[in-house]
């Protein structure tokens, strides 16, 4: 079976959660013993500006797979989607985007997250099937509603991709000039997850804290990320791009992330995998995956977030209790368990679209 596994933008996206979990799922897919093949560029001769010169010459315009599993949701992934319906091609559609996390993270986002859902309904409708990250990101598109089969698939975590990270704690401290215990976040800067409780919560304690990842100084910056970033508390640290990831997660000790609405969360996977333990608000999707004080804290007022973040900060030993635990349910994320799913996805996919389906 030959599998396009297409992300559009793909360059663009290379730090993104989307990117990340792409990539992931990729690397899970050729890890599986079968003869799948897939395939990344869903334009005959590998781009579009080729396939463009070839459709000069009478060649196709798309190249031959026999699924479609798109991970965005803009003009490339459209056409593919009609490329897919009007040739009997199995489609997959991955919800990454809902109108629900997407507001918060842009300025005007959230006056554009209306728009977006009505947009999102009738694209992800047009699926064989949607695959998303978490089963409260199932209920959320079927609220919409979204009118196809949905499947919750685990982002997953590359625990390979984390190896080694602990060298990178001194290099990474110094630069940033952090000391005693590290309060910290990784990826994008973003109101969505959880920026003011995190900068007010600083605020609120003497212990350090570091958000690990790039953010928007521009006019598509948010308010509240252009008030936060341009005048941070002075116990606050925004390191900007950061090149290797596994640098933040070595520098920091209690990885807080006060993210209002995920659909999964991958960055705490990748933190848990490290042995952090970490301090999470308490919502939906969290209470679907992890355990309230066994491999995480959750956390619904700022007086939680503060007591939980100062316990941790005093007791070495709770630190390791949790960061033990966290890294066992995130072994329970690995990429074997993403690329069995994927596979039994895009077969489930194919009978939904009426193709035949023989096993061995």
């Amino acid at each position: 079976m030959r599998v396009l596994n297409y992300l559009e933008l793909e360059s663009r996206l290379d730090r993104s959660g989307i990117g990340t979990a792409t990539r992931q799922q990729r690397t899970a897919l050729a890890d599986v013993d079968t003869d799948l093949e897939v395939v990344t560029s869903p334009w005959n001769g590998g781009g579009l500006r080729a396939a463009a010169a070839g459709r000069i010459a009478g060649d196709p315009l798309f190249a031959s797979y026999d699924v479609a599993h798109c991970n965005l949701v803009g003009p490339g992934s459209v056409a593919v989607a009609r490329h897919a319906r009007r040739q009997g091609v199995p489609l997959v559609l991955h919800a990454h985007v809902t109108r629900e996390d997407f507001a918060e993270s842009f300025r005007g986002s959230t006056a554009a997250a209306p728009a977006l859902g009505r947009y999102l309904q009738w694209f992800y409708s047009q699926a064989d099937l949607v695959l998303c990250p978490s089963d409260y990101t199932r209920r959320t598109l079927e609220s919409y509603p979204v009118e196809a089969p949905i499947r919750p698939v685990t982002n997953g975590v590359d625990l390979e991709s984390l190896a080694g990270f602990e060298s990178l704690r001194e290099p990474y401290r110094r630069r940033y000039d952090l000391e005693g215990t590290v309060v910290f976040a990784v990826g994008n800067v973003f109101e969505r997850k959880g920026l003011s409780t995190f900068c007010r919560l600083a605020e609120a304690t003497d212990l350090e804290f570091a958000w690990f990842g790039p953010y928007d100084t521009g006019p598509q910056a948010s308010r509240a990320v252009r008030r936060w970033t341009g005048d941070p508390p002075a116990n606050v640290t925004f390191t900007g791009w950061v090149e290797d990831k596994r640098g933040a997660f070595a520098a920091g000790d209690v990885f807080c992330f006060p993210a209002k609405v995920e659909n999964q969360g991958l960055v705490v996977l990748e933190a848990m995998a490290c042995g952090k333990p970490v301090v999470l608000r308490d919502i939906p999707v969290f209470r679907e995956f992890y355990t309230d004080g066994e491999d995480c804290l959750l956390c619904a007022t700022r007086a939680e977030f503060r007591a939980a973040v100062e316990r941790l900060a005093d007791d070495p030993d709770e630190r390791r209790r949790l960061g033990e635990n966290a890294r066992e349910t995130a072994r329970e994320h690995g990429l074997d368990r993403v690329g069995e799913a994927l596979c039994d996805a895009y077969v489930e996919a194919r009978r939904l679209a009426g193709v035949e389906v023989t096993t061995d």
